[in-house]
């Protein structure tokens, strides 16, 4: 039998609707527990392949039977088999929610073209990988959005029907706009928010002593890593100091500007390699910061490589609008501060996630009321 045979929609329905509402839920499970691999591997670097599942607290190797989606989590209590100690949540969470969105694609496009609903089902284990990582660490793998770009191109080409055009040269033509449109405009956005609001002020009382280590700005009530700092070679610190002191000299009444790659100490530049501790005194600091991240300009593009320019515009204004009403609700429950980081990414795939479910009925009720 074919390919074609297989995803052909006529032979799909000689087997009952919900026999495959069944088939996708167990499946989204089962594919949930490797994006649980993913959410914790891929951030540090590791394989998502070798090792197998292990504890990661004691590094015991999980058999197959112990590795079941959903009821190993709920049988074992979310503890390890072998040392007791805890198993996050997120493992079951992920692994439901997962099978959820499978469920819902083939209960949404299944009429239409199981291709369809196992693509759309393909780009929600991606959202899903995406929020996760985002949320804990605040970046996205470049494995999901560069990849995401390509995989989401080349569906396009060869399904034309994911974005409602009947040719391959047209679904590329709306895979590739997706990705211009929704890389292009973030990516905009970014600089002009870099142009408006890329430096933040932070006044002190006169003479607050600051440390600079290896490692991070040690300001009175906290740290900050410089990787939290300095997203870009261009970005400065700025600050004028009544008293700058270094291991084998001091300044007095002197400005400092410090990037990744230079110090300037009022006209003396050094290699911020070669001074491993420097502390000042000062009223005022500056710190660079940015509207967004480079990750969610890629992560928009790969989004619209699936959905569309069309839905790529939509995202954006909806996850604009969800991310202030997150952030509001947050500060009002003193949960955050107005400066504050805040992953974008999460609201960028809810936004996605509405409009692959409810995209056309939202332009039917918008502009055909």
């Amino acid at each position: 039998m074919g390919i074609d045979a297989i995803f052909n929609a006529h032979n799909w329905e000689l087997v009952p609707f919900h026999f495959w509402s069944l088939c996708f839920f167990a499946f989204g499970c089962i594919v949930g527990s490797f994006l649980n691999v993913c959410i914790y591997r891929m951030p540090l670097d590791l394989s998502v392949v070798m090792p197998p599942s292990h504890c990661p607290h004691c590094k015991y190797s999980i058999p197959f039977y112990l590795n079941i989606p959903l009821v190993t989590w709920l049988v074992l209590r979310g503890r390890c088999k072998n040392c007791a100690a805890p198993i996050s949540a997120r493992y079951f969470i992920v692994e439901l929610l997962t099978g959820v969105l499978f469920l819902s694609c083939w209960l949404t496009f299944g009429h239409l073209s199981p291709w369809v609903a196992l693509v759309f089902s393909l780009f929600c284990a991606g959202l899903i990988v995406a929020t996760f990582i985002d949320f804990e660490h605040f970046i996205i793998p470049d494995e999901i959005t560069f990849g995401g770009m390509a995989v989401g191109l080349l569906i396009s080409i060869l399904l034309p029907r994911l974005h409602g055009v009947p040719t391959h040269p047209e679904g590329f033509v709306q895979g590739f706009l997706g990705i211009v449109v929704g890389a292009g405009i973030v990516y905009a956005i970014l600089r002009l928010g870099k142009l408006l609001f890329g430096q933040q002020k932070i006044p002190l009382p006169a003479a607050t002593k600051i440390v600079f280590t290896e490692t991070m700005l040690c300001l009175p009530d906290k740290e900050i890593p410089y990787e939290d700092i300095f997203y870009r070679k261009t970005d400065t610190i700025i600050l004028h100091a009544q008293f700058v002191e270094l291991v084998d000299r001091v300044y007095k009444d002197v400005s400092v500007r410090l990037s990744p790659s230079a110090l300037q100490i009022g006209d003396e530049k050094l290699n911020p390699d070669d001074v491993p501790h420097l502390e000042v005194e000062c009223s005022e600091i500056i710190l660079p910061r940015e509207a967004m991240g480079l990750g969610d300009v890629k992560f928009m593009g790969a989004i619209g490589a699936f959905i569309g320019w069309q839905g790529a515009l939509f995202s954006l204004m909806a996850s604009s609008m969800i991310g202030a009403a997150v952030g509001i609700l947050l500060i009002v429950l003193r949960k955050r501060e107005w400066s504050s980081r805040m992953p974008y990414g999460p609201y960028i795939a809810l936004a996605a996630l509405i409009w692959v479910f409810f995209g056309p009925k939202i332009v039917t009720a918008v502009f055909f009321r």
